[in-house]
């Protein structure tokens, strides 16, 4: 059964014969392996073209920042997921790829797709790129959204990857229209939302990237990324080291019920 449009199937990534393997229009194995880095290497898989220098220094320095930050709760679900099932390293990577969501780590995809739609706003109305800032922020307030990229529960005085990431954006000379716009946003944010909303990782990321070149769409897949290495670290200590258990049961012990007793239950209690 034929759902949605299905012709033209085809694919650019890569193929495979008795001799060789092809990755975007490169011998694997007498171009890539060992010639390549892994950042370049995911550049161009991802978009088809080695990146430039200055590419491969901003996708760098976003995958080292968002990689790991202890103990949030996509690596407490991997770590509990490994330590109920110790050869299931698959699952726990994959529980903890599931937690990343628009909360926590995935919200780089959130940050990015809203920077796109106040550029495009901006550029529609003439190029007041305040003015558009200021709009939709008022449209969130008006919703009681949050603000895609700005503030953070630990951080409430500035991210400091959010700001050695936009530093290093200057430096680089990259800094362009998504990082302007990230700006603009975060300047007039507190007027209007009425609380401070410092610029976080997950805001800094998207505006580096996009402005480096990366498309939007793929945007999600930079956090996915920089997290399985966090992963597969937290997966490692697990196995020397386990606190799955002792978290289930730390939680166990915090939360308290507060659901119908048993006729029983009551009893021993009077």
């Amino acid at each position: 059964m034929r759902i949605g449009k299905q012709d033209g199937a085809f694919t650019a990534i890569a193929t495979s014969d008795a001799h060789t393997i092809t990755i975007r229009g490169h011998d694997l194995c007498a171009d890539l392996i060992g010639k390549i880095d892994f950042t370049d290497y995911f550049w161009l898989l991802v978009t088809g073209e080695k990146p430039s220098e200055t590419q491969r220094a901003v996708t760098n320095a976003c995958l080292v920042a968002i990689a790991e930050h202890g103990l949030v709760p996509s690596v407490q679900a991997a770590r509990m997921t490994l330590a109920a099932g110790p050869d299931a390293w698959q699952g726990a990577m994959a529980a903890g790829l599931l937690g990343m969501g628009s909360v926590v780590a995935g919200s780089s995809e959130t940050a990015g797709r809203y920077l796109v739609e106040v550029l495009a706003e901006s550029r529609r109305s003439g190029g007041d790129l305040r003015s558009a800032a200021r709009e939709s922020l008022e449209r969130l307030k008006a919703v009681r959204a949050k603000v895609p990229g700005l503030g953070h529960p630990q951080h409430s005085a500035g991210d400091p990857r959010a700001n050695v990431l936009l530093k290093l954006a200057d430096e680089l000379g990259v800094a362009g229209d998504h990082v302007a716009c990230l700006r603009a946003i975060a300047e007039e944010a507190p007027g209007i939302m009425n609380r401070p909303l410092p610029i976080n990782v997950s805001g800094a990321i998207p505006a580096l990237m996009l402005d480096a070149g990366w498309p939007a769409d793929a945007m999600k897949g930079v956090p996915l990324l920089a997290r399985a290495a966090g992963l597969v670290a937290h997966l490692f200590e697990e196995t020397q080291r386990s606190i799955g258990f002792i978290m289930s049961h730390k939680a166990d012990l915090a939360i308290e019920y507060d659901g119908r007793q048993t006729s029983g239950a009551q009893g021993r209690e009077g």
